[in-house]
């Protein structure tokens, strides 16, 4: 397992490495002892898998408000997703930037997205399944949702048309969002 740095403070790419043979592979995907060294989250309560059916599915950008914020470990167990994730923390030299990251089943990386971000992805093939790890029980009353297409955020989507439910078509502009974190 390699963990490296990406260019939002505190995001990482990890890459897998997966030991093949003739019956298929295995895989470590997560390493107390070397999250630990690297000072990373390493107290995961929830483990969340999503199905998304038709390419093109965008799903965020969604965040959970302090003190029910949630750091994430995210990787595709079948297909291949855009990963996008906003930086939230309104005393971060990167407050407003996003970063995104093509995960997919056969390129064995990770991201690794600490609290204080809103995150989301597009599905690039049909039939996609993430999978996620986060260190802080789901809150309802938390969770906050930024809009996908904000123009301020300037995100770089593959698609201008996406198959998205109602409830993340109406997440708050950037411009008139206040930052918890």
């Amino acid at each position: 397992m390699k963990i490296t740095s990406l260019k939002i403070e505190g995001t990482y790419l990890i890459e897998l490495n997966p030991i093949i043979d003739s019956r298929g592979y295995f895989v470590r995907t997560y390493e107390k002892q070397l999250f630990e060294a690297n000072n990373l989250a390493t107290n995961w309560l929830q483990e969340n898998q999503s199905l998304s059916k038709q390419i093109h599915t965008i799903r965020g950008m969604h965040f959970q408000k302090p003190p029910y914020s949630e750091t994430k470990l995210i990787r595709v167990i079948e297909g291949k997703i855009l990963d996008v994730f906003i930086d939230l923390r309104k005393n971060s030299a990167t407050y407003g930037k996003w970063d995104s990251v093509e995960l997919s089943e056969s390129n064995n990386l990770c991201v690794y997205i600490p609290k204080g971000f809103a995150h989301g992805f597009c599905t690039l093939t049909d039939i996609t399944r993430v999978c996620y790890k986060v260190d802080s029980n789901y809150h309802p009353e938390s969770e906050g949702i930024l809009s996908w297409n904000d123009s301020s955020l300037g995100i770089d989507w593959p698609t201008s048309n996406p198959f998205i439910s109602d409830k993340d078509n109406i997440g708050a502009n950037f411009k008139s969002f206040v930052s918890p974190f």
